[in-house]
């Protein structure tokens, strides 16, 4: 099952969960803190996680989906946690072999961006264990991975676009061209054309995850031009921008929200789709505890609640939502389209 070729980036609230303490790290080239999870038995050592991320945790989409769960995971199972924020990519290898060298337990990368730095510091510490978010790597030993159903994350957000577009014009703004965002391109487009053959598809890079001015300016193009009146993204703090143009196009323009279910933090939203990265890394951490770590990855999609849909907003409509809901059902079994 190749979930990165047929199919990237909430759970904001896990935050404040598990902080109790914080103390700085002499990490190179970023922002560096240290939290306590608690729990566990005081009589083993203790273990630790740690992240590292080139923006910041609280970008308001994948960054931060992928940070809360580490965090949740990490409480449920007694471990420490720490995470570098903003590491400019000349600092991921020296930031991952400093995690390395002050023993940490498991180093995880937030996505498939930085692969190829994970497996040069893995292969140089063959001990030390590394976790990929959204990636699948099968040649290193010490690597384990976790990926969503990317396909089916744009196609869930497709079908419903399809649905709700009254001009018959939708949009998709990504980050980068990463093989996991031209997947949910990819099903996105399908799956709204199959709702309606005669919808257009406008889609665009913001060449960034956090220049939410850009995603602003994206969006704000896209309906002055097209017309567009749904929109999806897979951007980060670019989504936040382009939900601004929305609010400010007029109350009959929507986003659907990701990885979180966020519905609740823009008046545009009119659902998410949503990503359990806490289930896909619990059972990562649950590998280091059991001594069989390495050369796995987990997959999550709709069948075992690793993709999921949120919450709607009042402007669905129960027929909308009747409709869509029997779309989700055909979309998970994969006879949709």
């Amino acid at each position: 099952m190749d979930y990165r070729n047929v199919s990237r980036r909430g759970f904001l609230g896990l935050f404040g969960a598990a902080a109790a303490t914080t103390a700085g790290l002499s990490l190179a080239g970023c922002d560096d803190k240290e939290t306590s999870s608690g729990g566990g038995d005081s009589s083993k050592k203790t273990k630790k996680v740690a992240m590292f991320l080139d923006g910041p945790v609280n970008d308001g989409g994948w960054g931060a989906s992928c940070y809360g769960a580490m965090v949740d995971s990490a409480k449920q199972h007694g471990w420490e946690t720490a995470y570098s924020e903003s590491v400019a990519q000349a600092d991921w290898v020296s930031t991952m072999q400093n995690y390395v060298d002050q023993g940490y337990d498991l180093i995880v990368a937030p996505g498939n961006q930085y692969t190829a730095d994970v497996k040069q510091v893995a292969k140089d510490n063959p001990d030390a264990k590394f976790c990929i978010f959204n990636d699948e790597v099968s040649d290193v030993a010490n690597i384990e991975c976790t990926i969503p159903n990317t396909i089916q994350i744009g196609q869930l957000a497709g079908a419903l676009a399809g649905l709700m577009s009254k001009t018959k014009s939708i949009g998709f703004i990504g980050g980068v061209e990463l093989d996991t965002t031209k997947n949910k391109i990819k099903g996105y487009t399908e799956a709204a054309k199959k709702v309606d053959s005669s919808i257009q598809v406008t889609t665009a890079y913001a060449g960034s995850f956090s220049d939410a001015a850009k995603g602003k300016e994206l969006a704000s193009g896209m309906i002055s031009t097209q017309n567009i009146d749904v929109m999806f993204g897979d951007a980060s703090i670019v989504d936040t921008g382009a939900r601004e143009a929305l609010v400010a196009a007029g109350s009959d323009r929507y986003d659907i929200g990701q990885p979180g279910d966020i519905t609740k933090d823009s008046p545009c939203i009119i659902c998410s789709v949503v990503t359990d990265n806490v289930k896909m890394t619990n059972e990562v951490l649950d590998d280091v505890e059991a001594g069989k770590f390495g050369k796995k990855t987990v997959y999550g999609d709709l069948s075992n609640g690793g993709v999921a849909v949120g919450t709607y907003s009042d402007a669905v409509s129960a027929d909308v939502k009747s409709q869509y809901e029997e779309i989700v059902k055909k979309i998970s079994d994969g006879s949709f389209v």
